[in-house]
């Protein structure tokens, strides 16, 4: 994503040669070189302990089906992050989790951490006002549920081609 005024006072950039870099946008009032700003996120494919369920979520008054995700807290770890939007919008505990993949989301600006996760329970789920509707899926199912064209499907097939 090209930036083209300062993050922190708003001047218009310019650019400037660092070597070993290439060409970086420089903001000339602060006087400081501008390396690109972007959120960074998680996306969560949810196990229960079997590993036979995927957990998939609505939000927002859709009715496609995607994996959970939330942004990394300043401070935080994406691992953190794993297990506290899980259990923010759940209410259940990840008891295990594994790296999967990442992919630049262009339509937030943000950077996506894909993690792969089991959960202790699958019986108690409490949503929380961000989560419209959660229901477990067989694998087969979640793949064909899953919102089409989306980061989440890509996610999801992915690990599952990876798995094989």
């Amino acid at each position: 994503m090209q930036m083209y005024y300062c993050h922190v006072c708003g001047t218009k950039l310019t650019t400037q040669y660092l070597k070993g870099e290439g060409t970086i946008p420089f903001c000339p009032h602060c006087d400081a070189l501008r390396f690109p700003v972007y959120s960074t996120a998680t996306s969560m494919i949810v196990f229960n302990q079997n590993k036979d369920k995927i957990l998939l979520i609505q939000q927002h008054n859709r009715n496609e089906y995607i994996l959970v995700a939330g942004y990394i807290d300043k401070g935080e770890n994406a691992e953190e992050t794993v297990k506290r939007e899980v259990f923010e919008e759940l209410g259940i505990e990840v008891s295990e989790l594994h790296y999967n993949k990442s992919e630049y989301f262009k339509n937030s600006n943000t950077l996506m951490l894909n993690f792969v996760c089991t959960v202790s329970e699958e019986d108690t789920i409490d949503l929380s006002p961000e989560v419209d509707h959660a229901k477990w899926f067989s694998i087969d199912q979640a793949k064909e549920k899953i919102a089409k064209n989306s980061l989440a499907q890509y996610f999801l097939e992915y690990y599952l081609e990876k798995k094989k």
